[in-house]
């Protein structure tokens, strides 16, 4: 895929319905990405362009929700982003989550499941839906991915959706850490994303109730991820993987033969 289909008209690139609100404010944000970042977008081909899929992908800054909503809208998918449903009770943010079609996840709490019915039902709509896996902004030291909560792959598994994981580098520069601050634009950063092969699961999904089937599909999800960044930066990933309620790095596939 050419690393120029930023600089596209939207009508070429996107012929997808979308909510008005959706549409206009991809015209008026992508400009402004152009403008402060630049784009180094890799093997777009292996987006699917019809049907619903699960995008999955690693959670490096606050920013990156643009940068991946930019490149899959050129690429033809609007995305349906899983979030905290804190930011619905934002001021203005919460209205563009409603009005974008995002999905609010009320994570620890007895509504959590309903969000992946939501996903369920945009998932039978043909949508794309984006999925964090690892639930937040990654706490690992370098920044590598951390191990995947259960959501992507229990979504996976009840819908039978292929699971697209999309690499990203290059927000963490705009706003490093897990902590909000103002984006750092100049000089320009480049926003590289790639995508990989859909994760295989098949030989899982007869065990989707199994607690290790879950867990093992995450490790699976998480290993696709980790191989693809390590692709985009250039350097090995490290050979454990961070847990975020261990507080440290653990052996990557300690997920399924533990949990």
């Amino acid at each position: 895929m050419p690393r120029s289909r930023a600089v596209l008209p939207l009508s070429t690139v996107n012929r997808a319905p979308a909510e008005p609100m959706f549409r206009g404010l991809a015209l008026t944000a992508a400009p402004l990405l152009r403008l402060f970042t630049k784009q180094d977008w890799r093997a777009g081909d292996k987006l699917p362009r019809t049907g619903g899929i699960i995008v999955v992908t690693n959670h490096i800054s606050h920013f990156d929700p643009l940068a991946i909503a930019h490149f899959l809208i050129w690429h033809g998918r609007w995305p349906r982003a899983m979030a905290k449903a804190d930011l619905w009770r934002v001021p203005v943010i919460g209205q563009l989550a409603r009005g974008l079609g995002q999905i609010p996840v009320e994570r620890n709490t007895v509504r959590a499941k309903d969000s992946l019915v939501k996903a369920e039902e945009a998932l039978a709509r043909g949508e794309c839906v984006v999925i964090y896996p690892e639930g937040t902004v990654t706490a690992d030291p370098d920044t590598w991915p951390m191990t995947a909560r259960p959501g992507a792959a229990r979504l996976a598994f009840k819908t039978g959706c292929p699971v697209i994981p999309v690499a990203q580098w290059g927000a963490n520069y705009v706003m490093p850490g897990k902590t909000t601050t103002w984006p750092r634009l100049l000089p320009r950063k480049t926003m590289q994303v790639v995508v990989g092969d859909p994760v295989k699961l098949d030989d899982l999904a007869e065990a989707a109730d199994n607690p290790t089937a879950v867990a093992e599909a995450g490790v699976r999800i998480m290993d696709a991820l980790t191989t693809l960044l390590a692709d985009l930066r250039g350097i090995p990933a490290p050979a454990d993987r961070y847990d975020l309620r261990a507080g440290r790095r653990l052996p990557r596939d300690w997920a399924s033969e533990t949990r």
